[in-house]
């Protein structure tokens, strides 16, 4: 909510350090002698600036200037407490010196990607920064800034994505995650990078040349003492020498502040794999000296798990599991975890997290929210000013649009009406992402309106049953509650009550159907209009259609292209660019790879991601065959997929990464485009960072271009289809769907000037012949 609050984990009350409704407060942190909290706030209304107070907060203020920098990414105080280290909008490294205010640029990201990703940390002796950053090649590498002479020196080559490195508080090592395996990962926007499955390992550095390795071989064997008794002899004279006592744990503690040195020649043969398999390892955290914790994703998650790692016992053991968020205390003794909503404190030293504590958090504050949205207002302008990726706004004077929305703000009384202003503002910008969501409205109850899965159709004063809408063949993610086997229920039927109410046309069926969303609901069927005469079934209603309605569609095409092309043509659908939109690509792709052509369907493509897998993949044409040694086996075809021609179906509905879609199928000259221009936005759709109530809004960046024609591509004007078809409402209403007609014509002409496909092998070789 824009506040800073400090929480005791045993005494005392929560404390609300800042109680300011209009103003946002950000990215708290504790001093690293725990006296001082510092934060980002916006407070004095002209953007962002560093503020540091005592932890009781009633002291005076201090200020710093964060320069040309509009907002602060992963700020870290470093351990001698003097000075502040943060990534800023521009993905600059920025220190802050606390003594001076003084403000310097230690290095600059590879792209504007990776803020809030750059893993900064500061050395135990406060005298190096260690980060990752892209390198040209797409992969993160590890770089050291110098406090002493500000220079930045690598410590990872260009073959490995490498980041999150953690200092360990010897002073003598540096771990980090990296993986060789980041390929197509590497291409992040493009849709191939879905397929790919990077697995991280853990490695650490011997930053000084002589140190000897932490996993040089052990032995159990005792020493041999001398034939000739040289060795007791010397026992015996060293009898009264004084043995030098073992380093106690404090102090081996104290050399954590010593100077670290790192010798750069010849790092890269000190640069060693912790024993631990190659996982999906997301962050390193330095735990107490000579440890490391491990957090690793598993899949299917949205948690992490983490392990404890130590260089003493050369392995890893679990610690704990289901963390959302991880953080150490400045002096590794503690580490601060949320799990499953509580927040819970743990000993850093413990061998697990089974006896952590559990904090109790009672954050409240008196919310002005006409402040709260007026704050939210000068937030937004401020936002899309700093962030939109072209600097001249589009060419519109954005001052000039402060002066005609600020003024509506005051007269703002509800949550949605400030949502209606930013939108209206950020439209000026003429751009096609612009999205204003979320935010702090009223709760109000889910709708519990079950569903049945069919269409209802008034009929003889009752409600007759339409089309029932089935899970089609291999959608186990779907349910039709009509669709079930044993029930006595068929299309021409009629619904003429619902548990135990009688139902007739004036009703509306949908009020008895109230909060029977996934509970037994007895449906009362006929197959004649008469109520007392009917049976009854029980079904589970659903509380959503769309995707019954959605796959029916689909399939419904499906069998009007196989219908109108006489089995010829295959129809695949491509409802995004994204994760799901690949499922049924190649569901639908290679399925029907002995299809001689396809009639590929983006209409209503919901975006994503900027394709380059499925262009591909239908840009392919015969390379080889191979034999098939059944009897009259039909040799195999290489590569796999459609071969034969193919068209695009597109329509206005169908954006962003489905504008790009049909735009590099056109480039590609793969087939010809059918149908209506396409939406037009190809400035990426990116939120940066939350508004204080929960809500977001975008600043559109990473703009398309085409570096050949020196051109934008897509964004306000679409992609023309080559073919255009108007999808009139008198078709429509009657069954019809002209775009799809026509590609099936269009498909099968280019059927007609294409050679057949035919896989013959030649003649068997003879080289046995003598």
């Amino acid at each position: 909510r824009g506040e800073v609050f400090t929480v005791p984990v045993e005494n005392g009350d929560t404390r609300n350090i800042t109680q300011s409704s209009g103003a946002a407060d950000r990215a708290p942190l504790w001093s690293p002698n725990g006296e001082s909290i510092a934060w980002f706030s916006d407070s004095s209304g002209d953007g962002y600036e560093l503020v540091i107070t005592l932890q009781d907060g009633l002291s005076e203020l201090n200020r710093f200037s964060i320069g040309e920098s509009k907002m602060a990414w992963e700020p870290t105080w470093s351990p001698d407490g003097e000075m502040l280290a943060f990534v800023d909008d521009d993905v600059r490294i920025r220190v802050i010196d606390l003594q001076s205010g003084a403000i310097q640029t230690a290095d600059v990201g590879g792209n504007n990607l990776e803020r809030g990703a750059n893993g900064i940390r500061w050395s135990p002796d406060s005298q190096w920064l260690a980060y990752a950053k892209t390198g040209g090649n797409g992969f993160g590498q590890l770089s050291v800034w110098s406090r002493a002479d500000r220079s930045v020196s690598s410590m990872t080559d260009a073959f490995a994505d490498a980041f999150t490195p953690a200092w360990d508080r010897d002073g003598k090592h540096l771990y980090f995650l990296a993986s060789t395996d980041l390929a197509l990962a590497s291409g992040w926007a493009n849709t191939s990078s879905s397929n790919a499955r990077p697995e991280y390992s853990a490695y650490v550095i011997n930053l000084v040349a002589d140190d000897e390795s932490p996993f040089r071989p052990r032995s159990d064997e005792e020493k041999v003492a001398e034939e000739n008794g040289e060795a007791n002899e010397d026992t015996d004279e060293n009898e009264d020498a004084e043995v030098e006592p073992e380093p106690s744990e404090d102090a081996s503690a104290s050399d954590e502040g010593a100077p670290v040195v790192i010798e750069f020649d010849g790092i890269e043969r000190r640069t060693l794999a912790l024993p631990l398999p190659p996982r999906n390892y997301r962050e390193l955290i330095a735990g107490p000296k000579g440890s490391v914790f491990v957090a690793e994703r598993p899949e299917n998650s949205r948690e992490l798990n983490l392990h404890k790692f130590t260089l003493e016992d050369r392995e890893s053991k679990p610690f704990t599991e289901g963390v959302g968020e991880v953080s150490v205390s400045a002096d590794g003794a503690k580490i601060l975890v949320s799990q499953a909503g509580d927040w819970k404190i743990i000993d850093t030293s413990a061998a697990d997290g089974s006896g952590g504590e559990s904090i109790a958090l009672n954050l409240r504050m008196r919310l002005d929210r006409q402040a709260e949205w007026t704050q939210i207002f000068e937030e937004a302008w401020r936002y899309e000013r700093d962030y939109f990726y072209d600097p001249n706004l589009h060419g519109r004077d954005w001052n000039e649009v402060y002066e005609r929305y600020a003024p509506l703000v005051p007269f703002i009384k509800h949550r949605s009406a400030l949502t209606y202003v930013l939108d209206q503002m950020n439209g000026e910008l003429s751009v096609g992402h612009s999205f204003v969501f979320g935010g702090d409205f009223p709760d109000v109850e889910d709708s519990v309106v079950g569903l049945l899965g069919a269409d209802l159709v008034r009929d003889s004063d009752r409600w007759q049953i339409g089309r029932i809408y089935t899970t089609e063949s291999w959608n186990p993610d779907l349910t039709g509650p009509l669709d079930q086997p044993g029930l006595n229920i068929q299309e021409g039927y009629y619904l003429v009550g619902i548990n135990g109410t009688e139902l007739i046309a004036s009703d509306n069926p949908y009020a008895l159907l109230d909060g029977t969303v996934d509970q037994q609901t007895t449906l009362h069927i006929n197959d004649s209009a008469d109520f007392l005469s009917a049976w009854q079934e029980i079904v589970v209603p659903i509380a959503s259609e769309s995707g019954l309605r959605q796959r029916t569609w689909v399939e419904d095409n499906r069998r009007r292209v196989d219908e109108l092309s006489n089995g010829k043509l295959g129809y695949i659908w491509v409802p995004n660019t994204g994760s799901p939109g690949l499922v049924s690509f190649n569901r639908y792709f290679f399925g029907q790879q002995d299809k001689a052509g396809a009639v590929i369907d983006e209409r209503f493509n919901g975006g994503g991601l900027l394709d380059d897998y499925m262009v591909d993949l239908m840009n392919r044409s015969l390379r080889a065959g191979l034999t098939n040694e059944v009897p009259n086996g039909v040799p195999m075809r290489l590569p796999a997929g459609i071969l034969g021609p193919k068209v695009l179906l597109v329509n206005e509905l169908a954006g962003s990464g489905g504008d790009f879609f049909p735009w590099i199928f056109q480039q590609l000259d793969i087939g010809p485009l059918i149908g209506s221009t396409t939406w037009g936005g190809l400035v990426k759709s990116s939120v940066h960072y939350g508004l204080v109530d929960g809500g977001a809004l975008t600043a559109p960046d990473n703009a398309v271009f085409d570096p050949n024609t020196d051109s934008w591509v897509a964004e306000n004007v679409g992609v023309t289809p080559d073919i255009a078809v108007y999808q009139d409402a008198l078709s429509l209403s009657n069954g019809e769907d002209p775009q799809l007609q026509r590609a099936v014509i269009e498909a099968l002409r280019l059927l007609e000037l294409t050679d057949e496909i035919d896989v013959v092998p030649p003649s068997f070789p003879t080289p046995a012949v003598q």
